[in-house]
């Protein structure tokens, strides 16, 4: 065979040199940490790919990101704070969706608080006796907002307001609660059911406030095809099934 066949052959018959790992770097609401981890770990161990998530109150992470953050995708707990990213061009094209939902409950610290039934007239004030009701920040973390929407839709916030021990985001809240240092927190129900120092004893009613929604958008500075396979990830099967299990809803 001559020498310029035979080089020919070999090219074509080499296998091709491994892809090079990609990074999505995700910025998620602090409540989607355990359900996000774990489908993270799942696609990481798929692809090659690393995925670096970071949690905080949407608001915060909403602003960051307008401010220049490199983002690849957002999720936010909150239609409002995705909304702003999106009035700031900063969402790709056809690339956003609703994603999850959620409800509003009230926790107690430890196993043994009595069940209540949360709607007008109920004396939260009593319940909290002495003692700090735990939310994310009222006027800005989405938990937050919802939860002062849903107590004054109840007419209840005015008696419990001075009572309120706001936190960044409702995962510092659900901590508060967790150690103790506060006897309720108003958190999601998928908060509440990742933590097993506190027990649900009530939940808002719907109406009370806004539906809770979950959008996620990929962004425009995602460049690459592990964005976009991470992304199209967050509505799989498997995805749906590990959201469930944490607490949330799965909207389609």
């Amino acid at each position: 065979m001559p020498r310029r066949i035979a080089l020919a052959t070999l090219v074509a018959f080499s296998p091709a040199p491994p892809a090079a790992a990609e990074e999505v770097v995700v910025f998620a609401a602090a409540s989607l940490k355990n359900a996000l981890d774990s489908i993270a770990a799942d696609f990481q161990t798929a692809t090659g790919d690393t995925v670096t998530i970071s949690y905080a109150g949407s608001n915060a992470l909403a602003k960051q990101i307008i401010e220049g953050a490199p983002a690849d995708i957002f999720v936010s707990a909150a239609v409002n704070w995705l909304d702003e990213v999106e009035k700031a061009g900063l969402v790709a094209p056809g690339a956003r969706k609703d994603l999850l939902g959620n409800s509003l409950v009230l926790v107690a610290h430890g196993k043994d608080a009595e069940p209540v039934e949360i709607g007008p007239g109920f004396d939260l004030m009593a319940l909290l006796g002495d003692g700090k009701l735990s939310m994310a920040m009222v006027d800005s973390g989405p938990a937050g907002q919802y939860g002062k929407a849903s107590l004054e839709s109840l007419g209840l916030w005015s008696s419990v307001e001075g009572s309120v021990a706001q936190s960044e985001n409702v995962r510092a809240a659900l901590a508060l609660v967790s150690s103790g240092e506060a006897p309720y927190g108003v958190v999601y129900a998928s908060d509440a059911a990742a933590d097993d120092n506190v027990l649900v004893i009530g939940t808002f009613p719907d109406d009370s406030h806004k539906p809770i929604v979950y959008p996620a958008a990929l962004l425009t500075v995602a460049q690459d095809e592990a964005d976009k396979a991470f992304f199209a990830a967050l509505s799989s099967k498997a995805s749906d099934a590990t959201f469930t299990a944490e607490g949330f809803a799965v909207l389609k």
